[in-house]
């Protein structure tokens, strides 16, 4: 089944003095699919992803949203069109001032969506979504590492957004907790019929949730297979990744004394 695309990325380049992070990636994302892309830490993952919702300016290139050039529109018009997009931040990144159910308030108030008691229901109603109605006056310090990454999930929904971008969901959690988040990307994918963009360096995770696996490396795809295909691909580089191998000039450093 063909699948449109929902956002489509070309030419993009985006460096910090001299380290190059994107070197001119394309790329098309469907809409309804769960796109992952991995790669090692420091390969611009993160910086993709907030590249598309705006977050950071790229230096060429153009991000087109339901045929829009988001690179060229000015802040005012771009905070608008992120209330399309839910972003679920690496620390989950909650306000430990407020609780649970004002964090996941926040995007409503700020945007000015809704009553107060129509907030107060569909507050009630993304926690639901995420297994933690009932908690909403709750603080961040008295939730489980898992639970805060749900909060954060909730508050990502809560805008009825047609893109979620997830960065690093895994990261920090034992494997059923892991588990349990990977399984909200794809329950969350289903009922909400959103498109997802995952990054992970985490293969557990990118394998059980994808419908497609990317790998950036050296500022450029270098891998684009589906979780069946992914074990076909050749390529050196990604064939370590993928089995957490590291090479022999990484293994000899460790010979020479480096870290």
């Amino acid at each position: 089944m063909i699948h449109d695309p929902i956002i489509i990325v070309k030419n993009l380049h985006k460096a910090f003095g001299r380290l190059i992070v994107l070197d001119g990636v394309d790329l098309a994302i469907a809409q309804g699919q769960t796109t992952v892309i991995i790669g090692p830490s420091g390969s611009g993952k993160s910086v993709f992803l907030k590249t598309i919702v705006g977050l950071i300016k790229p230096d060429r290139g153009r991000v087109i949203f339901n045929g829009e050039n988001l690179t060229r529109l000015p802040e005012r018009k771009l905070a608008r069109v992120r209330t399309k997009f839910g972003f679920l931040f690496q620390g989950a990144a909650l306000f430990d001032s407020m609780t649970v159910g004002e964090n996941v308030a926040f995007p409503l108030e700020e945007h000015q969506v809704g009553t107060g008691e129509d907030r107060r229901r569909r507050v009630a109603d993304v926690l639901g979504m995420v297994g933690l109605d009932g908690l909403q006056d709750r603080f961040p310090e008295e939730l489980s590492g898992g639970q805060k990454k749900r909060v954060a999930l909730a508050r990502a929904i809560v805008l009825n957004p047609e893109v979620i971008l997830y960065d690093e969901p895994t990261t920090g959690l034992d494997p059923i907790r892991a588990d349990l988040i990977n399984e909200l990307i794809r329950r969350l994918q289903r009922t909400l019929r959103v498109t997802s963009i995952v990054v992970t360096h985490d293969m557990a995770s990118a394998r059980r949730v994808a419908d497609r696996i990317l790998m950036l490396h050296n500022g450029q795809f270098i891998a684009d297979a589906t979780p069946d295909h992914l074990e076909t691909i050749q390529n050196e580089t990604v064939r370590r990744f993928i089995e957490g191998r590291a090479s022999e000039e990484e293994l000899g450093e460790l010979s020479r004394g480096s870290t």
